[in-house]
């Protein structure tokens, strides 16, 4: 019989996931609102998770939970992600399965804005709104799955993820005064960490997941547009809104094993702009 996998939130990065689980000889579930965007080799089920629960077979052995907010709003948040893994965990109790649960969360919940580094053991406060519930949601799932595990991602780019390259072809696009520090993950390495993670015998209850170098947004924003040819970004003003800056640590992920395809920005734009990769629904 082959492994049994759930994908609940089954966008982009679920759709990348669930491929490569068949890929690999995985039965796939996956649940959606649109189930209808979704393959066809997977199991499709068409649940609002916000207000309804997904059906999980008993045999199932494996639970991903990568749900997104249809807005920023602390409801929205609150509803999606909350209520949300909730609903997910009240099935699993139902079916009688027990699976290993892996959720995909971010590294937003790190209040941190000075371009220190950060790791596990930084002591994430939530100080937002939407970030406090991330971080409410994590602790449900550790106190109904103890064996689960968190990922928290960096902004994850790729095919069809390419709102900065769009802005840098229109031009006009200005660089922060102090350029904050962000941190990135390729859309493809982000779906092989879920899986890499999801393998290991004893995985780290908690992993962030970024790529080899935090980079300052300026210097992301000149990069690709000398890649395609545009003009560089102007001087940004002095009295623009606070941002996050920090530096993201992948340093336990990589000692679990795990090798990135696009181990910076760079490679990981490059192979956009080339087309590489398949935009999922």
């Amino acid at each position: 019989m082959s492994p049994s996998a759930l994908l609940a939130g089954c966008g982009d990065l679920g759709t990348e996931v669930g491929l490569r689980l068949r890929a690999a000889g995985h039965d796939v579930a996956a649940v959606r609102r649109r189930a209808e965007l979704l393959p066809d080799s997977f199991a499709r089920q068409a649940v609002d998770l916000r207000s309804e629960q997904p059906y999980v077979a008993p045999d199932t052995s494996l639970v991903v939970v990568a749900l997104t907010a249809g807005d920023r709003t602390p409801e929205a948040y609150r509803a999606s992600y909350l209520d949300g893994l909730r609903n997910v965990l009240d099935a699993v109790e139902t079916s009688g399965a027990d699976p290993r649960i892996l959720l995909v969360s971010s590294t937003a919940v790190y209040d941190v804005d000075d371009g220190s580094v950060i790791d596990e053991t930084t002591e994430a406060t939530g100080s937002t709104a939407t970030g406090a519930i991330l971080l409410e949601t994590e602790a449900l799932l550790l106190e109904r799955a103890p064996r689960g595990v968190i990922l928290r991602l960096g902004g994850i780019y790729g095919p069809g993820r390419e709102r900065l390259i769009d802005q840098v072809r229109k031009g006009g696009i200005r660089e922060p005064h102090d350029s904050p520090f962000t941190n990135r993950i390729h859309r493809d390495d982000a779906a092989q960490a879920i899986l890499h993670l999801a393998a290991l015998t004893s995985p780290p209850p908690l992993v962030l997941g970024v790529d080899d170098e935090p980079a300052r947004l300026g210097d992301v924003l000149r990069f690709l547009a000398t890649e395609i040819g545009a003009e560089e970004p102007g001087a940004g003003s002095r009295d623009r809104e606070p941002r996050g800056s920090k530096r993201c640590s992948n340093a336990l992920l990589r000692s679990t094993g795990f090798a990135f395809a696009y181990p910076t920005f760079r490679e990981g734009y490059r192979a956009v702009l080339r087309g590489d990769g398949v935009r999922h629904p």
